[in-house]
């Protein structure tokens, strides 16, 4: 008896340690019969998702009250309990205060804002919401071809802009480099071949005047230069195992990348049709025969 007294005896430092593991478990077993009860009752799939986070909630701040009564006379005074709450707390609510912060660098420093196209821990899309805990976006790629919609709105943490490299493909300068690889055979016409690219890839390009003024501008805005160098499309050659690549370079809009792909191979398409020298090259198979290969005939 004396070491039952002793054990529950809240003077004592055991003693509160093994009341407080007694109000938690009453309180988990409580939270459980209560959000199984309400389960019971109630059949709508929604109603029972928000009523079990409300029980949560309220049970939460229950326990976080009853270990407050048990352990504010241990610490002596206010100041020391609020302390170590206060510290408990901040481990606890680590990701929600990062969020915060994060939010608070979102809309003050502006790496984005909504309508911005941005990529960020493997997800791109564009911005459509910012939040004070998360922004969304949305989602371009992933099984889509290209910067195509996927239909799907993704939500992110606001705390990945301080952990994960982000990329604006629209927030200064709306401007990317876009490349169209060309394999044609090596019986082909390669230098009709690069002319035809050209003329497709000018067909898309972005006038010099334009890219020119966004970049001055931006420069101006962030205070470092904004530079594309050479913004002149170009075209660049390697030897392939079935043909010669011609590869062309050229400055579309970010929003439109996939449109100026099409557009450039519709024109590449027609024009080689229109060119007997120019022949697309495929996968293909040679074999060469050294000797004469004679056939001789059976009798009769």
């Amino acid at each position: 008896m004396d070491w039952l007294n002793q054990t529950f005896d809240t003077t004592n430092l055991l003693g509160r340690a093994v009341v407080s593991l007694l109000v938690v478990a009453g309180l988990y077993v409580a939270r459980r019969a209560a959000a199984r009860w309400y389960v019971r009752t109630v059949a709508d799939p929604d109603k029972q998702y928000r009523a079990r986070k409300l029980i949560g909630y309220v049970f939460g701040v229950l326990t976080v009250l009853a270990l407050g009564w048990i352990w504010f006379p241990f610490f002596g005074d206010l100041a020391t309990f609020l302390g170590i709450l206060s510290a408990g707390l901040a481990v606890a609510l680590r990701d929600l205060f990062t969020n915060l912060a994060a939010w608070v660098y979102i809309v003050s420093q502006q790496p984005f804002v909504v309508g911005d196209r941005v990529e960020i821990a493997g997800n791109a899309g564009d911005v459509v919401d910012i939040r004070g805990l998360r922004f969304t976006l949305r989602e371009i790629g992933n099984w889509v071809d290209a910067d195509q919609p996927t239909g799907r709105l993704v939500h992110i943490p606001n705390g990945f802009v301080f952990s994960n490299p982000m990329a604006n493909y629209t927030r200064d300068v709306p401007f990317v480099w876009h490349e169209v690889e060309v394999l044609v055979t090596f019986e082909s016409d390669w230098r009709a071949a690069e002319r035809h690219l050209l003329d497709a890839l000018a067909g898309q390009a972005i006038p010099d005047d334009d890219v020119s003024t966004a970049t001055s501008r931006a420069s101006a805005r962030l205070d470092y230069p904004i530079d594309y160098g050479d913004t002149t499309t170009g075209t660049y050659l390697a030897a392939r195992e079935s043909g010669v690549a011609i590869t062309g370079r050229v400055l579309v809009e970010a929003r439109r990348r996939r449109r100026a792909n099409d557009g450039i191979w519709r024109t590449l398409l027609d024009a080689f049709a229109d060119d007997p020298t120019v022949e697309l090259a495929y996968p293909t198979v040679r074999n060469v025969i050294h000797d004469p290969i004679t056939v001789e005939r059976p009798d009769g």
